[in-house]
């Protein structure tokens, strides 16, 4: 299932959003215009690379963990990218309108950092770098998973290619997805030979996050609003 669109009103415009996205967008096609050398240095120095913190012998310098943070606005192909910004498109406006955007930006750094450590913790021995804003779009659909439950979720179903497009209420597409995570975070776990290209603890750190720290980060009406429901 594809989500095209939600039903949720915004009222503000979400300056924060896109200018986290702007930010994704020109960082990637920087380094998509750079010699390849150039481009796969720069992943591997501001991508977080667990091994990097748990063997200091890996060859790689340590930075004081900053790729923590710079981890977040990198992305490892096209479709990486346009997957995440997609998302953060349809449920950050929303977000962000409910938080304000000082504390939404907060929220979303503070999410991604503590999903690059959670996926630094169940994979520390890792040797390729860990990219991308999935973690903090996780903690993102965290909140809206708790703020708009019942708004609708517009998804393109791509049965056999027809246009099938269906609406969904946010907590059971919002559910599913938490559900995929956790199915391929555990397999991957269990399974030590099984292949993961995609920081699934990352995703599932996030949303845990977002879980536990969204009302922290509501305006004060928008907390108050969201205790009466």
């Amino acid at each position: 299932m594809i989500p095209i669109r939600d039903t949720a009103p915004c009222h503000s415009r979400p300056l924060v959003t896109w200018g986290l996205m702007a930010i994704c967008i020109t960082v990637f096609v920087s380094m998509k215009l750079m010699p390849d050398q150039m481009s796969y240095r720069l992943l591997n120095l501001y991508g977080m690379v667990p091994i990097r913190y748990t063997n200091p012998y890996y060859g790689l310098p340590f930075d004081g963990y900053l790729s923590f943070l710079t981890s977040l606005f990198l992305h490892g192909n096209w479709l990486h990218l346009i997957m995440n910004m997609w998302f953060l498109w349809i449920f950050g406006d929303n977000v962000e309108d409910r938080m304000g955007r000082l504390p939404f930006l907060i929220f979303y750094l503070v999410c991604g950092l503590l999903a690059t450590f959670l996926q630094w913790f169940f994979d520390p021995e890792l040797a390729i770098p860990v990219v991308g804003a999935s973690g903090a779009i996780a903690g993102v659909l965290a909140a809206y998973f708790f703020l708009y439950p019942l708004e609708r979720v517009v998804v393109w179903v791509p049965l056999f290619f027809l246009p099938i497009v269906i609406h969904i209420p946010a907590i059971a597409f919002l559910g599913l997805w938490v559900l995929v995570q956790l199915h391929s975070a555990t397999t991957a776990m269990l399974f030590e030979g099984t292949a993961v290209d995609v920081a699934w603890w990352a995703h599932l750190g996030g949303f845990i996050a977002g879980t536990i720290l969204y009302r922290l980060f509501l305006r004060k009406d928008q907390a108050e609003k969201n205790e009466l429901i």
